[in-house]
């Protein structure tokens, strides 16, 4: 089973230098390889938006928490409150995809893609409308989308993660109806729901990556 996670984590007030995150990340590269090369998990990405940290990764072990994943990094931010205590990894709600990994094999790359991260800020009495037509948008199947998209959301904020070049799919795979419900998303003003002060004209702002790793780049550093 391949579980696609997102979390959202804040650095510290003290944490504001680039070296000092590289040097973090470097510490924890060995340990995200050992746990791709263990099985444990296929992709892990981060990205980075002024003091906020938005991690993906796909985790083949159900347990596989994000501090073993950044024990360092994870060292260096502050703690959010959870129904389980305090957390240095706010869990994010993953509420739209296009495609619902069936195996290893068929999820798995065949080639090095570009790992993409962007985030979005809705408006707070828009937040509910955004996710009841992508939850329905997902429970149809039917729209076309990048087959590794996925995007999630904590608080106002959303976090959506795609690959590049892109492969188009949809949820039900064998179908060729065209999708009702992206209609009905058209006709209530997408656009209204985005606070474009926040994350720009576009809707969705790409943030920075600031650490990727595959199992495609494991392999590939293994063969040579």
């Amino acid at each position: 089973m391949i579980i696609r996670r997102h979390y959202r984590g804040c650095l510290k007030e003290n944490v504001d230098a680039k070296t000092k995150i590289k040097h973090l990340l470097n510490a924890d590269t060995e340990i995200v390889k050992h746990n791709i090369k263990n099985n444990r998990c296929l992709t892990v990405a981060l990205y980075q938006y002024k003091d906020m940290i938005f991690l993906y990764y796909e985790a083949l072990d159900e347990g596989l928490l994000p501090t073993e994943l950044f024990p360092m990094l994870s060292n260096e931010l502050f703690l959010w409150p959870s129904k389980d205590g305090l957390t240095e990894w706010a869990f994010m709600y993953p509420i739209y995809y296009h495609s619902i990994p069936e195996s290893i094999d068929e999820w798995s790359r065949s080639t090095k893609k570009t790992r993409r991260g962007r985030i979005a800020y809705l408006h707070p009495d828009k937040l509910f409308s955004y996710v009841y037509y992508h939850k329905a948008l997902v429970d149809e199947g039917l729209l076309d989308g990048d087959q590794y998209q996925s995007i999630a959301l904590h608080e106002n904020i959303l976090f959506s993660y795609f690959e590049e070049p892109k492969i188009f799919t949809h949820i039900k795979r064998d179908s060729v109806e065209d999708s009702k419900i992206i209609n009905e998303w058209l006709a209530v003003d997408p656009e209204s729901h985005f606070d474009h002060a926040l994350s720009g004209e576009s809707n969705f702002l790409f943030i920075d990556e600031i650490f990727s790793m595959g199992r495609e780049d494991v392999t590939d550093e293994t063969s040579l």
